[in-house]
């Protein structure tokens, strides 16, 4: 690939030569040295955008001096100057649940520009991106030495037309990779094997350049990879392919709140222990659409594996990053994990060169501040429905009785009998307990950790609780490797955690089912079960419909969890289960020493091991080779088709573009409260046959076995329409007490918020929500905005936005408004039974305060201001011509 790059008028363009290389690099030393300002104290994520504008300044790419110069008023301005830039990463990465959408957008596209006159190949990604499939494994089988070959049989037989579709679109798009099935999870895969750290290419004129490694990604978790101290951070679909299509990421100059890690982790603590941490000291503090830099001596002892942790989790404490500076340790990691000598040379010698590295005098300019000794980690879990809930392991048995309570306001104690079993089921046993996700798997000392508990535990009798379906889902095939070697794979077979595939499985809803017999004692006594994971996420009605509380936690630990059988417990305390003597076995009798893991992370977490498992990782397996697909420029959508269908965005679209609606009569679809999540409202998990989605199926001959997940069914927009604020814990404040996607419809009645929807899309009748704070946090999920616009809702009105879903809304042609001076739904009184009207959109300015005319049932009106959430001049074109990538398609089409 070609990269074209500016025309260089600061010269900052210089040469690095490191052994036998010769780069060209764009230097920031340089550019102070020409007097665009001083920009010695900048944070090194921050240096990272400035060498973005740098390389790309005056070459027709929307950069300007004046960008450039923002960086010095950054830091003189003690760390805050939101100017707009436009920013370009190197890079695009994908998994399948949102890459599907992503490459049926690129092939409607493809009919949409043809239609304009245009050439299907003008639609191709001009960045390269990487696919891996990592979302479409579920857990049907556990416990068991088949488990890993019949899940991934299930998962080629749900989700062939998927797969057939993925190929067609690597053989049809250029810069296109697909990683096949059972690799890993995407963010490993990238932190393991993708992520370079220091990017390479060729400019326009054949020199080689060098550049720092950087990335936007189609998963929110993809802020992993800033471990590794490369940039980068999830957006919706939808904005990941106008950055593919060359349309840059406007964004505004970040403020960057350093965190000071300093001491060391005690014995008997992990990575998991410190993030749950720091995830809720960021919450406390507020940093969305903030990036974090971690920094202090604190890093000299914190192994990369657990700084990936704490990057991994950033959309948890809702930082658009959480970023690692380049340090000795990234290059040990670089080199243990297999990369080529020449690169990590180049890392050190770009790194040192040009800004990059940390070492004891880095001293950057923040603007805000926080600490921690990472000697007052204790262990610790998180729950039971936000990664932010911390709670110290020795209050989890208390805590979990006060949310009992408070929360779920059920009683403990009650049994109901559990069919055919000689065990009775109750409020709090842990049904599920899984090692899986990127966050911990990807950290060799949690998971040797685990697996040394494991030992121990089978060593002296210990076995899972029977109601608990257990599981391992590895991040990436190296895991194994290096279980194996170890020999704990074999101890964590006996205590019923045995390799279920590769893949997110239960962090992202695919749990598979629990025993239906439990399943119906839980119904029966409307009891709350739980699940334990070593997760990221653990919003409600996310992990599987029968579990009402869900707890994060290291893996370690949830194999503890598993053998207790129940949160009612504090593991620091009370006996875990008796031995074969009947003597008491307590959690301190089974938890391996630092020692011990370190040994054995050093003696089986080998170079040899990532080069092996690497060495063919776009190949597949033969079930992967012998997917047949269709070829040509573009698709021939099959008509009968569940999975994949050409969405309705680009039909019958004009050439140009025109200005935004005003809202006017609007109806109420939802009133909703705080932390409304993207999973409320777009699930990924499983539905029933009684939802619209079901319904849907069925009446296409699609039997409930088949359904698969939303999250499969991405690809398919009919499905999608009818799965948005269909998680089954939503809640509707329009109605009372009613969980689930109902609402009100036209004459009042409850209904499902899809059959409303249409009936008012069928008299024309625009549609608006109300919510709380913190609205659409969590995943990057796109289609909760794809689906919010085809429902055809207007306008969210919220307290405030999560970053990734307002600019997702944005990218779909959905206005964004904030409430102002302290009006919330509550104040105002809502029940949805509302009319409003936002007029002056024609016209409106980024970030302009406006009046929200709200006429109440009894026919009153009020009037409030409400700021809107358009906060750049080049998102108000993407509304204007109905989305992101309408605007891309219509520059495109006039190109041609």
């Amino acid at each position: 690939m070609t990269i074209t790059v500016g025309a260089d008028t600061a010269n900052t363009r210089k040469t690095l030569t490191v052994g036998s290389q010769s780069v060209a690099y764009y230097s920031i030393p340089a550019a102070q040295a020409a007097g665009l300002g001083d920009f010695s104290k900048l944070p090194a994520a921050l240096k990272v955008v400035l060498e973005n504008l740098l390389r790309f300044e005056d070459g027709g790419f929307s950069v300007s001096v004046d960008d450039i110069k923002a960086f010095a008023e950054w830091a003189e301005k003690g760390g805050k100057n939101p100017r707009e830039i436009a920013y370009r990463p190197a890079r695009v990465l994908m998994q399948d649940f949102t890459g599907v959408p992503a490459v049926v957008d690129l092939a409607a596209m493809r009919d949409g520009i043809v239609a304009l006159g245009g050439d299907a190949q003008q639609i191709n990604p001009l960045n390269p991106v990487d696919l891996v499939i990592d979302h479409s494994v579920m857990i049907d089988e556990f416990g068991n030495p088949r488990a890993f070959q019949m899940n991934v049989d299930r998962e080629y037989e749900r989700n062939m037309e998927r797969y057939q579709f993925l190929k067609w679109g690597q053989g049809a798009f250029n810069n296109f990779r697909v990683v096949p099935p059972g690799t890993g999870i995407c963010h490993q895969v990238n932190l393991e094997y993708l992520a370079q750290t220091v990017w390479t290419d060729t400019d326009q004129n054949g020199i080689e350049v060098a550049y720092p490694d950087t990335l936007v990604g189609t998963d929110s978790h993809t802020t992993m990879v800033n471990g590794l101290a490369v940039l980068g951070w999830g957006v919706g679909g939808i904005e990941a392919e106008a950055a593919m299509l060359g349309q840059p990421v406007s964004m505004l100059i970040p403020e960057v709140v350093g965190f000071e890690l300093t001491g060391e982790m005690l014995e008997g603590t992990t990575g998991t222990d410190l993030v749950l941490k720091v995830v809720e000291m960021l919450r406390e503090l507020g940093v969305v659409g903030k990036f974090v830099e971690f920094f202090g001596e604190g890093l000299d002892r914190l192994p990369l594996a657990d700084r990936a942790t704490i990057a991994n989790m950033a959309p948890e404490y809702g930082a658009t990053c959480g970023f690692f500076p380049i340090d000795n340790e990234t290059l040990r990691y670089l080199r243990n994990t297999g990369r080529d000598e020449d690169r990590i040379a180049l890392v050190e010698a770009y790194a040192k060169e040009n800004g990059f590295w940390r070492d004891e005098n880095y001293a950057p300019i923040y603007t805000d501040q926080l600490h921690l000794d990472m000697g007052t980690i204790v262990p610790a879990i998180s729950g039971p429905k936000r990664p932010q809930d911390y709670v110290a392991l020795t209050d989890a048995k208390s805590e979990f009785a006060k949310e009992m309570a408070e929360t779920f306001k059920r009683p403990m104690g009650k049994e109901v009998a559990v069919a055919g079993e000689d065990y009775t089921m109750e409020s709090g046993k842990v049904v599920i307990a899984s090692i899986t996700s990127c966050t911990n798997t990807s950290n060799p000392y949690v998971m040797i950790g685990a697996g040394l508990v494991a030992r121990k535990a089978a060593a002296l009798g210990l076995d899972r609780k029977p109601w608990v379906k257990t599981s391992l889902a590895p991040g990436s095939q190296v895991v194994s490797e290096y279980l194996e070697a170890a020999g704990l794979q074999d101890d964590l077979d006996k205590i019923g955690f045995n390799l279920v595939g590769y893949g997110c499985t239960t962090c992202i809803g695919n749990s598979g089912p629990i025993q239906k017999e439990l399943s119906e004692a839980i119904a029966e006594g409307d009891l709350v079960a739980t699940s334990v994971l070593s997760g990221n996420r653990n919003f409600e009605g996310r992990i599987s419909p029968d579990v009402r509380a869900n707890y994060l936690a290291s893996p370690p630990l949830v194999v503890a969890y598993a053998l207790a059988g129940t949160m009612d417990i504090d593991l620091t305390s009370e006996p875990i289960g008796q031995d074969t003597d009947g003597n008491d076995v307590y959690l301190k009798d089974i938890w391996p020493t630092s020692a011990e893991i370190n040994e054995l992370v050093e003696k089986t977490v080998t170079r040899e091991a990532f080069i092996s498992k690497y060495a063919d990782v776009f190949k597949g397996d033969e079930k992967w080779q012998s997917v047949e697909t269709s070829d040509g420029e573009t698709y021939d959508w099959p008509p009968s088709s569940t999975y994949v269908q050409n969405p309705p965005y680009f039909r019958g679209m004009s050439k140009d573009a025109g200005t935004i609606d005003n809202v006017e009569n609007a109806k109420v679809l939802a009133v909703l409260g705080d932390m409304v999540t993207t999973d409320h409202i777009s699930p990924a998990g499983s539905f029933k046959d009684t939802t619209p989605a079901g319904q849907y199926l069925i009446e296409r001959q699609v039997p409930v076995r088949e359904f698969n997940s939303y999250g499969s069914r991405r690809g398919n927009h009919e499905v999608m329409m009818r799965g948005t604020f269909a998680n089954i814990r939503i809640k509707n404040e329009m109605l009372d007490g009613v969980e689930g996607g109902y609402t009100k419809g036209p004459d009042g009645a409850q209904t499902s918020i899809f059959d409303a929807a249409m009936e008012y899309q069928d008299t024309g009748t625009p549609l608006v929500i109300f919510a709380g704070e913190q609205y659409g946090a969590g995943s990057s999920r796109d289609w909760a905005a794809k689906g919010t616009a085809l429902l055809g809702v207007k306008a969210v009105i919220a307290e405030s936005f999560e970053r990734i879903h307002r600019s997702n809304l944005v990218g779909m042609g959905v206005v964004p408004f904030e409430f102002t001076g302290g009006d919330t739904r509550k104040t105002l009184g809502l029940t949805g039974d509302e009319t409003v009207s936002i007029k002056g959109l024609d016209a409106v300015k980024p970030l302009q305060e406006m009046t929200a005319q709200i006429t109440m049932a009894d026919g009153s009106t009020k009037e409030i201001t409400v700021k809107c959430r358009i906060d750049t001049a080049v998102e108000i074109e993407y509304v204007e011509n109905g989305g992101v990538l309408h605007y891309v398609l219509r520059n495109l089409a006039k190109a041609s």
